[in-house]
């Protein structure tokens, strides 16, 4: 699985505003209702899904990134976005950085395969440090869609 393959590229932000976890994942999932994948009716309870996944531990893996995630029953493809955040925001990381590199996914409850797939392929291309600051400094929608296709995003 590639990150083109559930990445929403209109629900790309290249550079977020909140300045806490909550606010971060609540900007994230505005952008996916915003790019019509999701209703307004189910926001506030995928943010509580992701926010309750994030009380079991955090999704922050080191060196400025974080993969917050979660499955949710309106949810009837696996749809994800990533958001940047240029000064960093506190995510509860291990190693007590602030995260700069946002992947969020979230899936249906069904398809936990898929969910797994996506956690996977995630998890790979951000190990990669060349292709985490190159989407880190992006800067806009087009080039981070550039990279999602680009062979390192395969990790």
């Amino acid at each position: 699985m590639r990150l083109s393959d559930f990445i929403v590229r209109e629900a790309v932000i290249p550079s977020l505003t909140a300045n806490t976890k909550e606010g971060v994942i609540r900007e994230m999932v505005h952008s996916l209702l915003a790019s019509g994948r999701i209703q307004s009716a189910d926001v506030d309870e995928i943010v509580r899904a992701i926010l309750k996944r994030e009380m079991l531990g955090s999704t922050a893996i080191a060196r400025g990134v974080a993969i917050p995630h979660a499955k949710h029953a309106s949810i009837k493809r696996l749809i994800g976005t990533i958001g940047i955040h240029a000064n960093g925001v506190g995510f509860d990381s291990k190693d007590g950085s602030p995260v700069h590199v946002i992947v969020m996914i979230v899936s249906p409850e069904d398809r936990p395969g898929d969910h797994l797939r996506a956690l996977d392929s995630v998890s790979r291309a951000l190990r990669n440090e060349q292709f985490v600051t190159r989407i880190r400094e992006g800067g806009t929608v087009e080039a981070i869609n550039q990279l999602i296709d680009s062979p390192e995003s395969l990790g």
